[in-house]
């Protein structure tokens, strides 16, 4: 087992493979990134989620938001966000809420789009 660090975040090696970073509770961005580059999403992708979901948190005051709805009609009402937009957004949150924040233990709003 080998200890590496990228950035302010650290990682286990097991073998060739770097596992869940060693902090007790990463920021949930940091969490993010690290889920999205896990399940080998590309670079641009990640980006582009990442993006998405700081503008979610902001667009909610920076609380946990109640649910993903309101800011979608945002996307596409207020700022007239195209559909291609709009629908990387939801992925991006629906990304979010069930690989990192649920696997964090965070019931999500998930509810409103089933």
């Amino acid at each position: 087992m080998q200890h590496i660090s990228r950035g302010a975040t650290h990682y286990v090696m097991h073998g060739n493979t770097a596992h869940h970073p060693i902090e007790q509770n990463p920021k949930f961005l940091d969490q993010l990134r690290y889920t999205l580059r896990s399940r080998h999403y590309s670079p641009h992708t990640r980006q582009t989620y990442c993006h998405l979901v700081k503008r979610y948190f902001h667009f909610h005051n920076v609380r946990h938001p109640a649910e993903i709805n309101v800011f979608l009609t945002h996307l596409a009402v207020k700022e007239k966000a195209s559909a291609s937009t709009q629908n990387q957004a939801l992925s991006a949150l629906l990304f979010l809420y069930r690989h990192v924040l649920e696997a964090r233990g965070h019931p999500g709003p998930l509810q409103c789009l089933s």
